[in-house]
């Protein structure tokens, strides 16, 4: 029915478009509009996306008990003089009011300046770049795995009969449910110290792979569940009955015809999907003992490193930002009614 209602919508629209005279050149000149507009809308919902995420950090990270200026001078058990304390105080701007640092590093983001780390000494940029390639491999290699076990699931479950739907469920459920570190922590056991299949850790590229199914397994769980009901409902289309008349295999139909229309919903939620994976990589950081911005996120805030914290959030809620951004193009890629319906 879908595609029957797109098409039925489709040609009202061009009826009424040619009833009322209107020229080609002004509906195109409303689409673009409507397209400007909505790029617009959406570039500064993202600003306010992110403002609101560093502004949280930030401000939250004032209100923790402590000096920080403790925290630059060695830690707690050092002893540095009042002149010192003074002197640091001053040099990385923490005598000013709250208010006053906040605004200044708002201006310093905007010119490029993350600030400087109070443990490494060094420029917070400087030492975190290295560690954004790891994270990205990690979290794209988890993504490709959710997606390839969730399509997998639903391939080969839907509408196979009462045994292979109950048992497709059965583990999308359980996927869902058991907690990443969990699962991190099976692996390491079963695969890494027992069969010895691969490496815990170290410069081996393998060692990749244990992480990435330690993210991807409960994410696969949950985009297996959407793309199921999704693909289940394509599949009960008018559109797929005549494919299959037309002689189409029963692949044919499941992966050019159904799977088209049910990939929207999974689509959607992918972009969460990686905003969680990439603040979930502090899990398997840890654990693999990989480099990357998660470990070095918890590592800054058992220092108390401010500076570097924020800095991570930062990249974590721009990394949301742009994917999301991605995904509702990919939407409007796999299904143009999206883009009619806007425009109408």
């Amino acid at each position: 029915m879908t595609g029957v209602r797109a098409v039925v919508s489709l040609v009202r629209g061009t009826t009424a478009s040619r009833s009322t005279g209107v020229p080609e050149s002004v509906s195109g000149i409303t689409s673009g509009r409507t397209w400007l507009r909505r790029v617009l809308v959406r570039t500064l919902g993202s600003v306010l996306v992110v403002w609101a995420a560093v502004s949280l950090a930030f401000l939250a990270l004032k209100l923790i008990p402590g000096d920080p200026v403790l925290t630059i001078l060695g830690g707690p058990g050092s002893a540095p003089s009042e002149a010192t304390i003074e002197a640091a105080r001053v040099q990385y701007g923490l005598d000013q009011p709250v208010v006053v640092q906040y605004l200044n590093y708002l201006g310093d983001i905007l010119h490029g300046d993350l600030g400087m780390s109070y443990v490494k000494k060094s420029p917070v940029i400087t030492y975190l770049l290295p560690q954004v390639g790891p994270t990205l491999q990690l979290t794209i290699a988890s993504i490709v795995a959710a997606w390839t076990l969730a399509l997998l699931l639903a391939l080969f479950t839907v509408r196979r009969g009462r045994l292979a739907d109950a048992i497709g469920r059965g583990v999308e459920v359980v996927f869902a449910a058991i907690p990443p570190f969990w699962i991190a922590l099976v692996l390491l056991v079963v695969f890494a110290f027992t069969l010895r299949w691969v490496p815990p850790s170290g410069s081996d590229p393998r060692t990749i792979v244990l992480p990435a199914l330690a993210m991807a397994i409960p994410l696969a769980g949950f985009l297996a569940q959407v793309t199921r009901e999704a693909l289940d409902d394509a599949l009960a289309q008018p559109f797929v009955l005549t494919a299959r008349a037309r002689g189409a295999g029963e692949w044919r139909v499941r992966v050019v015809h159904g799977l088209r229309h049910a990939l929207l919903p999974a689509i959607s939620l992918s972009g969460w999907a990686v905003g969680s994976l990439i603040s979930g990589a502090v899990v398997a950081e840890v654990i693999f003992a990989r480099q990357g911005l998660g470990r070095s996120l918890v590592d800054a805030i058992v220092a108390r490193d401010s500076p570097i914290v924020v800095a991570v959030v930062l990249f974590i809620s721009l990394v949301y930002v742009v994917v999301n951004l991605g995904v509702d193009v990919a939407s409007r890629i796999v299904d143009p009614r999206i883009v009619r319906t806007e425009s109408e």
